[in-house]
């Protein structure tokens, strides 16, 4: 017989369902409901029992509930006015996820009555049916099981070097991981997985989403899935779908081996918008618990979404419980597994007020003094689709920001665009005229030559269209502008002069990001030139389109940008924190110099400029007598002929080439001449070196 409970006010202090040993407190906030009904469920998915929630501290609605343990499967209903023209959509025939809950029981079906109105009909029909069935049940959790007792790295930012990584995507092909553990989080921190990293000299992985996510409809409806993950519905959550042997558990595992190789863990987070969709699309969570004040709804039409995010609604994080909802699940996410950082997706949403972006908007505020997340690292993605939406260089001096424009003149130098070398010139350097202000470091730059969502690296030099037909939008997704280069054949060619082309292109892009001042970004798969056939926008391939295949990973690539990556680790000029302007140092250098391949001043004027040598040495206001501060010259030749370069004096040092893109295999090369030959579209990094 199942057993009934009864119920005593309990406390709003703490939202969620937090048990202290006796019972289990429950608390749920709700500005607009009338009530708030707590549905208890047995582990078949029947509901046993309806507990009205029997006190409101303001907008908080609250119950204690003696004896109830945890593992006990529960969801709300909550019943308020269903008035979609004035921005309210309750519908307690909704069995609702606790937006605190840090598990769930079961999975979402694509089902009709998961909708609020009747589905196909206008969304501001009523449906009555119930959606319990239908939908995963929120899970009251034992504390022990993840107690708040995780420590993070906390590495330096000018160590740092990403990579931007798919739990199943990066896991789920690769022979030397049990089969068993392949695409979950067992797998990402598995011996094979630590070794690949730590032997590519990676400091820090970035994980895409893996707070719970669910599939779009229209996904669904094509036969296909979401698989990126950038459509969450728990921000307490773990997704399931990557749970291993270790169940949740594994997450914390996880993170803690990878902690124990010298390797932070951030997470791509989705604040800025739910899985709930526009007008029309389903009751879940947000939507049934309080629409208005989870969401911003349009001035004067508040049956419909503003759409800042592109995803259908947007997260209303001005409003003072949406901002404790993030910063509370940033917190768990840091206390109980360890996580070191957040890359916050869509970022300038969450700096919208209602004047428009503001760098010192309410979230981002009260981010900035919580004491817990004082200590990790954030990331933005500086835009949105929103109006003045892209925001580059305009966060606070806490975060580093994803540069697509450094990513772009990357590309645009090797393609040999015109007058790209100019802003080659900025990219190098940490983009100081985006970054150097208000105190901000040079590390705040986040370069890469390629991302999740775009080309990866070896088909930015093998495709000048995407091929993204497999996503069924008749090839219209994806970014239309990838500065990419075919070298004259669109996709894979057995013409090997074509290929030799293609795989220097692509060690010259991988060297560019890796030696440029700021925190380089490796996608996960280039640096063995993983390729999705041309896909740019690959968010709904959950198969071999997007996985890695690492039988077919270029191991030649692999040890380049191993060798590349341990010359940046060797020499702290490469990533210093103060940006370089060419200021004049106490011993009478400048801190940078550019040159031209003959020692002559650089016409920058030239808009076909293809050779450019950069000086780099210890920042004007640092320690001169900083010995770390190797002096480092960097030589560009982009023409088709190999050029000569004149070094310049450094007497009684001498210089060593310790990179040289035109061959794959690295090595320490002592010069012993003033002229050197740099190989035709080609970049060599030298250090000067005491003589032996």
């Amino acid at each position: 017989m199942t057993e009934r409970y009864e119920t005593k006010p309990g406390r709003p202090n703490r939202l969620g369902a937090n048990w202290d040993g006796e019972g289990t407190n429950f608390a749920l906030f709700s500005d607009h409901a009338h009530k708030v009904t707590l549905c208890l469920f047995d582990e078949g998915g029947k509901e046993t029992q309806r507990i009205d929630l029997p006190e409101r501290s303001g907008a908080i609605w609250h119950g204690y509930v003696p004896g109830l343990a945890p593992g006990q499967l529960y969801g709300y209903r909550v019943d308020g006015p269903y008035a979609p023209d004035r921005g309210h959509r309750f519908n307690p025939n909704k069995l609702l996820l606790d937006p605190y809950t840090r598990e769930f029981h079961g999975t979402f079906q694509h089902e009709a009555a998961c909708f609020g109105y009747v589905w196909g009909e206008d969304d501001q029909s009523y449906d009555e049916r119930d959606s319990a069935p239908f939908v995963p049940k929120s899970v009251v959790s034992h504390p022990d099981t993840l107690p708040l007792d995780a420590k993070t790295l906390n590495r330096d930012w000018e160590d740092t070097i990403l990579y931007e990584a798919h739990v199943k995507g990066t896991t789920i092909r690769h022979p030397m991981i049990a089969e068993e553990k392949r695409g979950t989080y067992d797998a990402m921190a598995s011996d094979a997985m630590l070794e690949h990293l730590t032997n590519i000299g990676v400091t820090a992985v970035e994980l895409l989403p893996v707070q719970a996510f669910k599939s779009e409809g229209a996904l669904l409806d094509r036969g296909l899935t979401n698989y990126w993950g950038y459509n969450t519905i728990g921000f307490f959550v773990p997704e399931p779908k990557y749970l291993g042997p270790s169940g949740v558990r594994g997450f914390r595992a996880m993170v803690d081996r990878f902690h124990a190789a010298g390797i932070e863990v951030i997470l791509d987070v989705v604040y800025n918008h739910s899985a709930e969709g526009d007008q029309n699309g389903p009751t879940l969570c947000f939507r049934g618990i309080d629409n208005a004040s989870y969401y911003r709804l349009l001035d004067g039409q508040p049956r419909y979404y503003v759409n800042d995010t592109g995803c259908g609604n947007t997260m209303n994080v001005a409003h003072p419980f949406v901002t404790r909802l993030i910063l509370d699940s940033m917190r768990y996410w840091v206390q109980a597994f360890g996580v070191d950082g957040f890359r916050f997706d869509l970022a300038t949403t969450l700096a919208r007020e209602p004047s428009g972006f503001d760098r010192h908007g309410g979230f981002l505020d009260a981010l900035r003094q919580d004491p817990v997340l004082a200590n990790v690292k954030l990331i933005a993605e500086p835009w949105d689709i929103g109006p003045g939406g892209y925001r580059l260089g305009q966060f606070p001096p806490e975060f580093a920001e994803w540069n697509d424009r450094s990513r772009d003149t990357f590309r645009r130098f090797w393609r040999g665009d015109a007058k790209a070398a100019q802003d080659l010139g900025g990219a190098l350097l940490g983009a100081a005229d985006l970054f150097d202000t208000r105190g901000r470091r040079a590390w705040s730059s986040v370069n890469f030559t390629a991302a999740h969502d775009g080309f990866t690296t070896a088909d930015v030099v093998a495709y000048e269209q995407r091929h993204n037909e497999a996503n069924g939008e008749n090839n219209r997704d994806g970014h239309n502008d990838n500065h990419s280069d075919n070298f004259g054949v669109e996709g894979p060619t057995d013409d090997e002069g074509i290929n030799t082309a293609r795989r220097r292109r692509i060690r010259n892009l991988l060297a560019t990001v890796l030696l440029s001042q700021g925190t380089p970004m490796i996608l996960a798969g280039d640096e063995g030139a993983n390729t999705q056939d041309g896909n740019n926008n690959a968010y709904c391939q959950d198969n071999e389109t997007a996985w890695l295949d690492w039988e077919a990973m270029d191991g030649n690539l692999i040890a380049f940008t191993a060798s590349v990556a341990a010359f940046r680790h060797a020499h702290p000029t490469l990533r210093q924190s103060r940006f370089l302007h060419g200021a004049d140092r106490s011993d009478g250098k400048k801190d940078v110099e550019w040159r031209g391949f003959d020692g002559s001043e650089l016409n920058w004027r030239d808009p076909g400029l293809s050779s450019l040598c950069l000086l780099m040495r210890g920042n004007a206001e640092a320690p001169t007598g900083d010995a770390s501060m190797d002096t480092i010259l960097l030589a560009f030749n982009r023409e088709d002929a190999d050029l000569e370069l004149h070094l310049p004096d450094i007497s009684p040092r001498k210089w060593v080439r310790g990179v040289d893109t035109s061959q794959a295999k690295q090595e320490d090369t002592p010069i012993d001449t003033d002229v050197v030959t740099v190989p035709w579209c080609s970049l060599s990094a030298f250090v000067a070196v005491e003589p032996e």
